[in-house]
């Protein structure tokens, strides 16, 4: 038999199979490296710098000694109040500090009455101390402390009412008339001093101070408010 013819064909055969499996295999390599590689024009491939954060503004600092200046939402009185009583007042003038709004007209503001003593225990007279001690602005409320607004009021002899504030003008006395006839006093009130509102005395002397009361405070420590 031609065995050697035979074999020669079927040689030639496996050599080609053999050629192209190694030809595939080849191929799919070099496409997977190509998959796995980072192409230069895909821009998932280049690394895309992170953005840095905006900066946070910087808070507002209001200094020791400025005005706040509020009108009462509330009366309250020497005989009516009671010491430790909280109160509410809104801001009726804007502060800014070097051009940025810190605590805007309309803010809520709360204080609290130092002392109320109605007339005939003190001397005589009355006594009505009230303090500021917070400020709410946007959704949060800032703790403060402020001067106190003292009003006072005398007893037997003259009708007088003397208001210590925290206001420009200091303190302003409201009335101080007497005199008349034998056993007869004439009393007379007179407004108070612009910024430290109206105080009003009743007969037995007692401090009434109403609603829409302009009053003003000073802060005496430093007030940081976060910027919005």
């Amino acid at each position: 038999m031609n065995r050697p013819l035979v074999a020669g064909p079927l040689f030639v055969l496996s050599f080609a199979f053999a050629l192209a499996g190694c030809t595939k295999s080849a191929n799919q390599t070099a496409s997977s490296d190509e998959a796995s590689s980072p192409s230069s024009s895909s821009p998932s491939g280049s690394a895309s710098p992170k953005r840095e954060a905006a900066p946070r503004p910087r808070p507002i600092v209001v200094p020791a000694d400025t005005a706040i200046s509020v009108v009462l939402d509330e009366p309250v009185g020497s005989k009516s109040s009671t010491t430790g009583q909280t109160f509410s007042a809104t801001v009726e003038v804007p502060v800014e500090i070097e051009g940025r709004l810190a605590i805007p007209k309309g803010a809520r503001a709360t204080g609290i009455v130092k002392d109320a003593k109605p007339a005939g225990r003190f001397k005589g007279g009355a006594v009505l101390e009230l303090e500021l001690t917070s400020v709410t602005l946007g959704e949060r409320d800032y703790d403060i402390q402020t001067s106190a607004h003292t009003v006072t009021s005398k007893g037997k002899g003259k009708r007088t009412a003397v208001m210590v504030g925290g206001g420009a003008g200091g303190g302003a006395a409201i009335g101080a008339i007497a005199g008349g006839g034998k056993g007869a006093a004439i009393g007379a009130l007179i407004g108070a001093a612009a910024g430290t509102g109206g105080a009003g005395l009743t007969g037995n002397r007692d401090i009434t101070l109403p609603a829409e009361t302009a009053l003003t405070f000073k802060l005496l420590q430093p007030l940081e408010v976060r910027a919005r």
